[in-house]
């Protein structure tokens, strides 16, 4: 199956480098020597993130510069929050910068960045933590075999 090219049912095995525009590291898989499955089309990408990838082969290293919109988005003011300092734990010691996992009422958890802490206020974003930011997306495609799904 090595000659498979990434289409829309495929399963693909790959190493990603994620950059920002000046050059720091967001995230990557080689840090863990473990490198990412994805099912095309199974919306852990989005469209355009697979849209890069149709077409490349194993053994195809690539790299694709992203703006926000093809990326993780703008910042969204609806997804910033006000929280009452009550609804922390009273040992817990929040600063700015922290990433908090809160609880949905459905019982999955998404991650929020702690904005601000002022007296009994503290400011919570839960956009994800590179929207509106450009990235570079470094690519090594190490296997693509098609989904059995």
């Amino acid at each position: 199956m090595s000659d498979s090219v990434i289409g829309a049912n495929s399963e693909v095995l790959m190493h990603f480098d994620l950059k920002l525009e000046d050059g720091s590291a967001a995230d990557s898989t080689r840090v863990n020597k473990k490198p990412a499955k994805l099912v095309m089309g199974d919306g852990s990408l989005t469209p355009n993130f697979e849209a890069c990838l149709l077409g490349l082969k194993e053994g195809d290293k690539k790299s694709f510069t992203l703006v926000p919109e093809d990326a993780f988005g703008e910042p969204l003011p609806e997804n910033i929050h006000y929280m009452d300092r009550s609804r922390f734990s009273s040992d817990l010691n929040i600063e700015e910068g922290m990433i908090m996992a809160f609880a949905q009422p459905d019982g999955t958890e998404i991650p929020g960045i702690i904005r601000s802490v002022a007296g009994t206020s503290v400011t919570v974003d839960f956009n994800h933590p590179l929207a509106g930011q450009v990235v570079i997306f470094d690519v090594e495609i190490l296997s693509v075999s098609q989904s059995q799904a």
